[in-house]
Formats: structure tokens, C-alpha cells, sequence
């Protein structure tokens, strides 16, 4: 039996996983917190990278890779590791949440001509996180360090290279590389154009590796595949295949589907990703989800749990209650300056269980509005994965197929990116054709019932777009 391992660093931790080659089973997992720098709050945006590899070695020890032949590598994408000529790191890397790149997307849309231009050129429109507004702040803010950065890697990119003990050829994949917004997955190319227009000249950037190409091996002779972005590893961790989409339900919302071709949205509603399997991974963005639950949880003094205990005691619609949850404005639809509104107040609806199951609706109706946009460029959704810690609440388990009206899987909580990673890992050392088929344990699918559940979902999620509506008209011709 092959064992392979994959390894995820997040933004505040690393994760690995030692897996059978042939079947996907965990043998072995471990963990371990990434050491954070001195003087840094609870959301850090910038980092020495070196602390990953500290964390890298915490989570790895007790033998958890003994006898491994091949690793993956996952990691937080869109950040910058801005290494000089010499390859000496030049200034702390930068992370994918790091809010002050928010402006400098935006003179980005506007030195090219707009969002049309962008996604003509890259399938997307810049956003904040995304690598390029990143080179754009620095030019402007840190023009000394701009001019110093010859090259730039991406997290995933740079514990490659180290695993590899630092070669001359730097090295990514397709998936990781979409979000930089300097390669397109449109034409399967760099746009250095873009990275001069962003930080002022062009920079040496890491040949990009195809699915099951490997990066290299170590001086020991262990294989290193070419790892990929968190979201491509956990599609590929998951095993999906077109037709599937995921809906994560963290602080926002994300919401991806497995697509054969890149999807190309002018209004810049549609982020239009690569995967880790040749595929692609369109993807839209909600800015309020899992917060829209405990916000309303603390208004009725309890916790997430009883929020969902409560939101069941209610029945579908509320008893006319609606909430549109957009408590920090919101991007999908395009409201940055709205507010959450909460309508349909009467006697017999002004208990608590009603505003509890309104909240669940009204953050579901959201998502499913998201999943609509990717339904119109032609992304074919048949079932939805739902991840996240109030994926799992019984009461948005229960609800979400009705509004969704598709079948719901809820995998079992674990390291899917990690697991992604190894997935790659196993392919790598395969080399076959197709990664190697893992399935997933223990996965629970809710399915609507075909006639009156769907027609239930119907009517909430009628409820609710006309309150939308009302509400914000801007929005009737974009949920059509």
C-alpha cells in the first residue's frame, strides 16, 4: 500500500493528512497553529512565510509521514511572497484578507477601461484579495519594496519550493494561478502586461504545471505534486465532478461549481477560477452568511444550536416573516450600501421561532439567489455540497433543499483541502490519465421530496424576491 500525505495552510494553521494511495482512507492526521508575529491581532493580513514551515514541522511530528512516497500541497490563495532577484524575500508576505488593497482594485478596474475589459482579459474582475491589487497597493504605498520584487510566488507556490529545497525552476498550477489576476484562465497564459499596468515592470513568474504534472522531488527522493489553491484542493478532496457546486458558509458566503469551460461574465458577478483537474471552478461571493445566524442568535439570547432548535418550532415562510440578511451591505446581488431589512411584522408573527426561521431563510434565499447567477451563464447544478460549522445546524440541513431545490450533501467535518492535496499527491505518483477514484466517507444527502417539498421552496423563495424587490428594484432584472 502507497501512503501519500497532503498538506493545507490556511491562514492560521496547517493541516495534513496521510492517506492510502488507492482508496483515499486517512491513516494518519495532525495539526498544528501557525506562530503568530509579534504584535499582530487576532486577523493578521501579513506574515513571515517562514512561520509556516514551523508550523509545518509542529503538525507533522509523532512520524506522521513515515513511509509517505508523494505530498500535495493546499494553501490560503491570492496572497504575495515578493522575493527580490537574489530570491531573498523582500517584505512580509502578504495575505489574502489583507483589506487595505481595496482602493487599489478599484484603480485597477479603472486604468484598464472598466470591468468589461478585465474579464475579457482574465475571466474576472480584480478584487481586493486577488494577488494584483496586492502588487498595485505596494507600488503606491511601498514603492521602495515594489521596485525591489523580481518575482512573486503564492503561499502554495513557496512551500513547494522550499520542500524542494529552494531550485531555480519556481513552480504553480492552473488553479492557484487564476486567482492572481495576471493569468487567464481563458488563454492558459501570464498577461505581464497586467503585472507591469499593476506595479510598474514585469516579473519572473513560476511556470504553471499541469493537474497531474509533478513539481519535483525532494534530495530524498520524495515526489512533490504541484499543489493548488484551498478551494480547487477541496473540490478535488470532495470529488467533485460537473454538475456539482459547493456552498461554504463561513463569515460570507462562497459558492463554486465544477464547470467544463470558463465562464465569462461582464458584469463581474461570476469569478471565472481554474480547477485542479483541467476543469474549472466559476465561483460567486455573498458577504453575509454564517454572521446573518449568529447575529440573530445573540438578538434572541441563545447560540447557533437554539437559534436552529427554534427556527424548526416555525414553519415554512416564517408566518410572513421575511429577513434580507444584508447586514454588510452585500456583493451577490451588487447592494454595498444596503442594510438587513426585516418585514411582514404581525401579532401572530412576532414570536421568536418565526424571526429564527426567517434568518435561516433569508440567508439560504441569498445563497440560492447566488446559485441562480451561476445557473444563468450555463452552469449546470444538480446537487450542492454545504460546508461550514452552520452547514451542519439541523435547521438550515432541513431547509436548504426546500429553498435550493436540489439534493444537499453535508460531508463529514474534515481536512477536505488536506485531503484535496493528497488526492493530487496519489495522481502525481500514479500518472494516470484520471486522479485516482476516493470516495467519500460517511456523507449524509437531504433530498427534496419531488412535488411538495419543491413546491414549498417555491413559494418561500417567491416571498422573499418579492420583498426584494420592493426593496431594492435594482435587483428584479438581475435574480431573472
Amino acid at each position: 500500500m502507497a501512503i501519500v500525505a497532503g498538506i493545507d495552510s490556511s491562514t492560521t494553521r496547517t493541516r495534513i493528512v496521510a492517506c492510502d494511495a488507492d482508496t483515499g482512507a486517512v491513516l494518519r492526521d495532525g495539526r498544528a497553529p501557525h506562530p503568530l508575529p509579534e504584535g499582530a491581532g487576532a486577523r493578521t493580513t501579513e506574515t513571515d512565510p517562514q512561520y509556516w514551515l514551523h508550523s509545518l514541522g509542529e503538525a507533522a511530528t509523532g512520524g506522521l509521514l513515515e513511509s509517505v512516497r508523494a505530498i500535495g500541497v493546499s494553501a490560503q490563495q491570492h496572497g504575495l511572497i515578493g522575493l527580490d532577484a537574489g530570491g531573498v524575500l523582500v517584505r512580509p508576505a502578504l495575505l489574502w484578507n489583507d483589506p487595505r488593497s481595496a482602493g487599489a482594485a478599484a484603480a485597477l478596474i479603472d486604468a484598464l477601461g472598466g470591468t468589461t475589459p478585465w474579464v475579457e482579459a482574465i475571466g474576472s474582475v480584480p478584487l481586493p484579495t486577488y494577488t494584483i491589487a496586492k502588487l498595485r497597493w505596494l507600488a503606491e504605498f511601498e514603492p521602495a519594496s515594489a521596485k525591489r520584487i523580481a518575482e512573486v510566488l503564492l503561499p502554495h507556490d513557496w512551500l513547494v519550493w522550499q520542500l524542494l529545497g529552494h531550485p531555480r525552476r519556481r513552480t504553480t498550477d492552473r488553479g492557484d494561478a487564476s486567482g492572481t489576476g495576471y493569468w487567464s484562465p481563458l488563454t492558459g497564459e501570464y498577461r505581464q502586461d497586467l503585472v507591469k499596468l499593476a506595479l510598474g515592470h514585469e516579473l519572473r513568474l513560476p511556470d504553471v504545471l499541469g493537474p497531474a504534472e509533478p513539481a519535483g522531488h525532494t534530495p530524498e527522493g520524495l515526489l512533490i505534486s504541484a499543489g493548488t489553491g484551498d478551494n480547487m484542493a477541496a473540490a478535488l478532496g470532495l470529488g467533485l465532478v460537473p454538475g456539482d457546486a459547493v456552498v461554504s458558509l463561513g463569515g460570507n458566503g462562497t459558492i463554486f461549481a465544477v464547470h467544463e469551460q470558463a465562464v465569462v461574465d461582464t458584469s463581474g458577478a461570476v469569478s471565472s477560477y481554474a480547477d485542479a483537474t483541467g476543469r474549472h471552478l466559476p465561483m460567486v461571493g455573498t458577504l453575509n452568511a454564517a454572521q446573518v445566524l449568529r447575529s440573530t442568535a445573540a438578538m434572541l439570547g441563545c447560540d447557533l444550536a437554539g437559534l436552529s432548535e427554534l427556527a424548526l418550532q416555525s414553519s415554512p415562510g416564517s408566518y410572513g416573516l421575511v429577513l434580507l440578511p444584508y447586514l454588510d451591505g452585500e456583493r451577490t446581488p451588487r447592494l454595498p450600501h444596503a442594510a438587513g431589512t426585516l418585514t411582514g411584522l404581525r401579532a401572530e408573527s412576532m414570536a421568536s421561532q418565526h424571526l429564527a426561521r426567517a434568518a435561516v431563510e433569508g440567508m439560504l434565499c441569498n445563497i440560492a439567489d447566488a446559485l441562480d447567477v451561476l445557473r444563468a451563464k450555463g452552469v449546470a447544478v444538480r446537487r450542492v455540497f454545504l460546508l461550514g460549522t452552520v452547514g451542519r445546524l439541523p435547521a438550515v440541513r432541513r431547509i436548504a433543499p426546500l429553498l435550493f431545490g436540489l439534493p444537499v450533501v453535508i460531508p463529514p467535518a474534515g481536512a477536505h483541502a488536506a485531503r484535496g492535496a493528497a488526492r493530487q499527491a496519489a495522481w502525481a505518483l500514479a500518472g494516470t490519465p484520471e486522479p485516482p477514484q476516493w470516495e467519500l466517507p460517511e456523507a449524509t444527502t437531504y433530498a427534496p421530496d419531488q412535488e411538495h417539498d419543491l413546491a414549498v421552496g417555491r413559494a418561500v423563495r417567491q416571498q422573499y424576491g418579492t420583498v426584494r424587490e420592493q426593496m431594492h428594484p435594482e435587483t428584479k432584472s438581475e435574480a431573472n
